[in-house]
């Protein structure tokens, strides 16, 4: 009791001298403190040694979110050389198992449907801005139809009328963008192939009456739309935000609009007339002989628009930003266009893009180091053995493939951080990872599994994208008609290209990155002058 009063008194004074915030805070810290120092001796004493080891982290519920969010590369290949291919680490209070490497996206991507989920994870996000009934808020069947629908759509006649549909939208949006009026300038990268991808997607894929929007109300509808994968919205997707608000409103005026294209089509008849994404769903049907709903129609185009509009405009960038540290390449395919297909140049077609295989691997080796999305996530609900590990995942984890990360080793690719296209030449050894695979039916046509590929910019498995073949053929016709416009090169005194912005769902360049660009007419006038 001695011991006890001496401490007891003082303190009691202390309180009985401060003010009630005071108190409110100092108890505040205390409870803080000692979360922080049970964390942590959990961690240290109570390891099970049947699960992934856990990453360090000193704060409950925060865990590594902040070094996860902030370079997700960094943080996996660090945590790689202390753990291995295979570990746990705590983001926003779930713990995340992630296992990297060919074998690691073989185990996740390619899981079984009932041990391991997408739709847990993801609903939540993209159902407010989707829409319901369609992607993640629907039984996984229905998914698999309405991916065999979408795919079946992208047939090789649809991809050939894209390529002058795209090419004339590149076109017209340079004529008209102040940045690049005049012989020479300087322009921001992420925000002019923001805006040029959401035309020549929306011009092709979407339909001639969405791409007219665009020039009025429809731009601003996508952007506040776009908000709703805010990262805070993956906790809290129904809070009354300002920005989700906005998001709610804006997908039900961009369903109703494309609601009204529906209805105008059949009243005028039906009768196809172009090969955009809208004919295509308005007569598609699902297994059970039940016709695809107007407003899942809209739903579905909704996902495609903005699904798609985030990886081509990312991608889109990071070309331009590459071939700005690379003008020898940036030559290299105006001479292989000249060369091929003779001088004048002939208007792209989908035919002519197969004749450019330099201007297909700057497309490949661009997503190669730049994938789209850094994370792809699986909620686990039955307990997944590791095989050769004496690890158990339990359904309390959720998995995290990183295809990217294998995109970027040594072992697969010489010199992993370096842009070189002509690392794909034919011939040499990195142009077999795509080889073939064992292909499988998940619902919506036969697939490549390609999980075991280190090359997965497109995921793999039952959610692989079905746009790859829309996405190739957009970024190819983008890329060799700014070629045919355009010299590039970096401002003086700058090297490199710009970091990434992982701030959102989707990998991006940070904003602004500008170069200097030259019409390649004027650059023509001089060397024949």
């Amino acid at each position: 009791m001695g011991i006890l009063a001496t401490v007891a008194g003082p303190l009691g004074d202390q309180l009985s001298n401060s003010s009630t915030g005071a108190i409110i805070a100092a108890g505040l810290s205390g409870v803080f403190v000692l979360a922080v120092v049970l964390n942590v001796l959990r961690q240290l004493l109570l390891r099970n040694p049947k699960e992934p080891p856990l990453v360090f982290h000193w704060v409950p519920f925060i865990g590594s979110t902040i070094s996860y969010g902030i370079d997700p590369y960094a943080f996996f290949f660090k945590c790689r050389e202390k753990y291995g291919d295979v570990f746990t680490f705590i983001l926003l209070g779930k713990k995340t198992t992630v296992f990297l490497g060919t074998k690691g996206n073989e185990f996740i991507l390619n899981g079984k449907l009932k041990d391991a989920n997408a739709e847990e994870i993801y609903s939540p996000l993209t159902t407010p801005v989707f829409g319901a009934g369609v992607v993640y808020d629907c039984p996984n069947a229905k998914l698999m139809e309405q991916k065999k629908f979408v795919k079946f759509g992208l047939t090789s006649e649809s991809l050939r009328s894209y390529v002058p549909l795209i090419e004339n939208e590149v076109v017209e949006f340079v004529n008209r963008t102040p940045s690049l009026q005049g012989a020479k300038g300087t322009v921001n990268i992420p925000a002019v192939m923001a805006e040029m991808t959401i035309y020549t997607a929306s011009r092709s894929l979407q339909g001639k009456e969405v791409r007219s929007k665009f020039d009025s109300s429809f731009a601003d509808l996508y952007h506040d739309l776009d908000m709703g994968f805010s990262p805070i919205n993956f906790m809290l997707p129904w809070a009354p935000l300002p920005h989700n608000k906005k998001r709610d409103y804006a997908q039900k005026k961009m369903a109703q609009t494309y609601t009204e294209i529906i209805k105008a089509r059949r009243e005028a008849g039906g009768e196809k007339d172009s090969d955009d994404m809208i004919w295509n769903l308005m007569s598609c049907v699902y297994k059970d002989g039940t016709a695809v709903p107007d407003v899942e129609v809209a739903h579905m185009m909704i996902a495609l628009l903005m699904a798609g509009q985030h990886s081509s405009s990312s991608t889109s960038a990071w070309i331009m930003l590459r071939l700005a540290t690379r003008p020898d390449i940036l030559d290299e395919l105006y001479q292989e266009q000249t060369s091929i297909l003779g001088s004048p140049l002939p208007p792209l077609t989908y035919d002519i893009l197969q004749k450019l295989p330099l201007n297909s691997q700057v497309v490949k080796e661009t997503l190669r180091i730049h994938a789209p999305i850094h994370s792809m996530m699986r909620k686990v609900t039955n307990p997944l053995p590791i095989e050769g590990t004496p690890y158990t995942v339990p359904p309390s984890h959720v998995l995290l493939a990183a295809p990217g990360v294998t995109s970027k080793v040594e072992e697969h690719f010489p010199n992993p951080v370096e842009w070189e296209p002509h690392r794909w030449d034919a011939g040499k050894g990195v142009s077999s990872v795509e080889q073939s695979e064992e292909k499988v039916d998940y619902g919506y046509g036969l697939v490549s599994k390609g999980a075991s590929s280190p090359y997965l910019p497109f995921g793999a498995g039952r959610h692989r994208c079905i746009g790859e073949a829309f996405a190739y053929v957009q970024l190819g016709t983008i890329t060799a008609t700014m070629v045919r416009l355009f010299k590039m090169k970096n401002l003086d005194g700058v090297k490199g290209v710009v970091g990434t912005d992982y701030s959102s769902l989707f990998s991006r360049p940070l904003n602004p990155a500008v170069v200097q660009w030259e019409r390649r007419e004027e650059e023509e006038k001089k060397e024949k002058s």
